[in-house]
């Protein structure tokens, strides 16, 4: 079965599911995406991988994982979306330590965590691509994704109206305010309510 390569289109919190949050992945040489519903404490940890200037002042789960494998010279090559069984993405992450590789079984949002952290590719198989990806615009020739794509616009609409109404809240915010929040919200370990902080003061 032939690999798809995948990138991080982004982060969004799912008003479908409470506490959930919904992980998109973009297939790199076409236009579905691939969505995975994924927990608060696994998008902090994506999310503060993304943005690089943010800091937390102790290691997160994955950043120790990171330390410790860095200290064994043990390296993850690549993340492998693998399986799809109910809804649910199984997947591995293919490591390597003194040329030997091994292959360890993860949850998706774990793996992208790490994948993120060691630089590593993330793929995923076809045929998982060809019966969970979708496609944000509606493709009239294509009757069967039409439908999946009209639910999937309103869900992604809902989504990025949630996170747009929380960005709005702090352009009433003076510099020193966000900065304020900013590093309450480091310390509170929040990092992903960090991120849309720091965006904001980027724009002023």
């Amino acid at each position: 079965m032939s690999l798809v390569r995948l990138n991080i289109k982004g982060i969004s919190y799912s008003q479908t599911q409470n506490g959930a949050y919904a992980l998109i992945l973009n297939e790199v040489d076409g236009d579905r995406k691939l969505p995975i519903v994924i927990g608060a404490f696994e998008a902090q940890s994506i999310a503060i991988a993304l943005e690089k200037e943010i800091r937390p002042p102790r290691p997160l789960t994955h950043d120790l994982f990171k330390n410790f494998a860095d200290r064994f010279d043990i390296v993850v090559k690549q993340v492998i979306i693998h399986k799809l069984v109910d809804g649910v993405f199984y997947s591995s992450l293919i490591c390597e330590r003194d040329k030997i590789e091994e292959i360890i079984d993860a949850r998706t949002s774990d793996a992208i965590a790490l994948a993120l952290r060691f630089q590593a590719p993330i793929f995923t198989y076809k045929n998982i691509l060809d019966k969970a990806g979708i496609y944000l615009k509606v493709n009239p020739k294509k009757e069967d994704e039409e439908q999946d794509s009209i639910l999937v616009d309103d869900l992604i609409a809902e989504e990025i109206e949630a996170v747009t109404s929380e960005q709005e809240s702090y352009k009433d915010k003076s510099l020193e305010e966000l900065n304020s929040l900013l590093d309450e919200a480091v310390n509170n370990e929040d990092y992903e309510k960090a991120a849309k902080i720091r965006d904001e003061i980027s724009k002023r």
